[in-house]
């Protein structure tokens, strides 16, 4: 196993980026690009951290990797140059690790032996090696389409084609079923291809994979919103079982606030879809922050998204708010105790190159021009305050001061409320529970019998690992419920709930 001396004699090392004036020039990824020797020399150095430790929590399912990877083997395979084998354990348990790799928060990181305590230098850059892995395995060809041995003549239909339905979707073709995924949209991936910019993970990342699919026999159908030019009654006269995976895209808005409703203020997708389709080469997009101030409400992945599109935009200002305090530096063990996910202050690529975060502050007004246009926003200070008996939340003025900063361009990127409403589900019966998704039992079945769904459709808005992860899961319940059992894995259950806030 690992070197458990190996942290003792070598310090953290994360991958460097380029330059920033470089960089919010243009929209490729922000980290650099280095020779595929001093890469690979790079993360194993990284790997000899990994210790022998008796229980490692970097994959266990609730506070570290929801997707069991077998991390431990995997950094000792690299320390060893095994990039090979090292490649086979890390697909034994994760479909696309090249997604993990640029997207994953890391909770397996915050979960590592060595993030107790500060002394140990900090976690194993488990995702920098997760996504060397996976790079080099590319790279010398060991991803190779994995066609199934016995087709069963069993044909499942998986409507989206985000990180879940494409986890679901290999998996039950690999396993002889002919499975067919449908999007609504003009390109495959959901939110990989239009929710994720381009400086985060080149779409050539998505499409490498997609063609993967492809070759193995998964079929592939776009600009089809099923329920509508697909009826329900076409769906289960075709398919044998179906698996929902449309994701959670409802925006969450906030209508209350005065001036809402001038022009120049968006939900975050609103820019993020429009700024992802010019890269595909779309033309201009319809909303822009060219030549504006711009303030992002919302201190969230989401948040951050817009922000880096907003400066290779050429936004002139770019301020992000964030309703809460501050969080500390480092990890508060009364408040987020190791080996769960910590509440720190987490700054992403993109705050290191322009513009400002404000903490514990709160709209109380936008302000528009003649012209019904946006012009600025006032601010106060507030506390958020939580109700014990109830555990509504409360965002309460700490001062009569208000001060107003200018804005041309306002986006809300304070998280989704859950599943769209579609006719899809309607005609199939499903109702949304409270938390605007759909439920299911311990089969990941539906109220719909044969009707199954997984992803952010059944957790709400969530990591990609959590959503490959349920992809996975549900694969293996379609398969058994085709079959009579199967030998797919299922590394979540549908009650897991994560030690991760998403």
């Amino acid at each position: 196993m690992a070197d458990p001396t190996g942290f003792l004699r070598h310090e953290r090392s994360e991958p460097p980026k380029r330059a920033r004036d470089e960089r919010v020039n243009d929209w490729r990824e922000v980290y650099a690009d280095l020779g595929e020797q001093e890469r690979n020399a790079a993360v194993r150095t990284q790997a000899t951290r990994c210790m022998d430790c008796g229980v490692p929590f970097c994959h266990s399912g609730t506070a570290g990797c929801p997707l069991g990877n077998l991390i431990p083997e995997w950094n000792d395979l690299v320390r060893r140059g095994d990039w090979a084998e090292a490649s086979e354990r890390l697909h034994a348990t994760n479909n696309f690790p090249e997604f993990t790799g640029k997207l994953c928060p890391a909770p397996c990181e915050a979960a590592c032996v060595l993030s107790i305590s500060p002394a140990s230098g900090g976690p194993v850059t488990i995702k920098r090696i997760e996504e060397t892995i996976s790079a080099q395995a590319w790279e010398s060809g060991y991803v190779q389409p994995e066609a199934a041995a016995v087709a069963t003549g069993q044909r499942v239909a998986v409507v989206g084609s985000g990180p879940a339905g494409l986890a679901a979707a290999q998996q039950l073709t690999r396993a002889g079923h002919e499975v067919t995924v449908f999007e609504r949209d003009d390109r495959f991936g959901g939110l990989l291809r239009y929710g994720i910019p381009e400086f985060k993970m080149e779409k050539k990342v998505l499409d490498r994979r997609l063609a993967q699919l492809r070759a193995e026999g998964t079929r592939f159908v776009t600009r089809c919103e099923v329920g509508v030019d697909i009826t329900v009654e076409e769906l289960r006269e075709r398919y044998d079982a179906v698996v929902l995976a449309v994701g959670a895209l409802r925006g969450r808005d906030d209508t209350s606030t005065q001036g809402r409703d001038l022009q120049g203020i968006h939900l975050a997708m609103e820019h993020l879809v429009p700024a992802n389709r010019t890269c595909e080469g779309d033309g201009p997009p319809e909303v822009t922050a060219e030549g504006k101030h711009v303030v992002i409400i919302g201190g969230g992945d989401t948040g951050a998204d817009s922000y880096g599109t907003a400066i290779r935009q050429g936004a002139l200002s770019v301020t992000q708010l964030d309703q809460y305090p501050q969080p500390p530096s480092t990890r508060d063990d009364d408040r987020s105790p190791w080996p769960t996910w910590p509440y720190i202050l987490r700054t992403y690529p993109v705050h290191e190159e322009a513009g400002e975060r404000r903490f514990a502050v709160a709209v109380k007004r936008f302000v528009g021009d003649d012209n019904g246009h946006v012009r600025a926003i006032e601010l106060h200070k507030v506390r958020v305050e939580k109700d014990p008996e109830t555990g509504r939340r409360e965002v309460v003025p700490t001062s009569e001061e208000i001060e107003q900063i200018p804005a041309d361009l306002v986006l809300f990127a304070i998280g989704f409320e859950g599943v769209e409403q579609m006719r899809l589900l309607d005609d199939l019966g499903l109702r949304l529970t409270r938390r605007g998704t759909v439920s299911c039992g311990p089969d990941w079945q539906t109220e719909s019998p044969g009707v199954f769904v997984c992803g952010d459709a059944h957790r709400g808005a969530s990591l990609v690992v959590w959503a490959i992860a349920e992809g996975r899961s549900v694969a293996h319940a379609v398969d058994a419920f085709l079959t009579g059992a199967s030998d797919l894995p299922s590394p979540v259950h549908p009650t897991l709930l994560p030690l991760t806030p998403v």
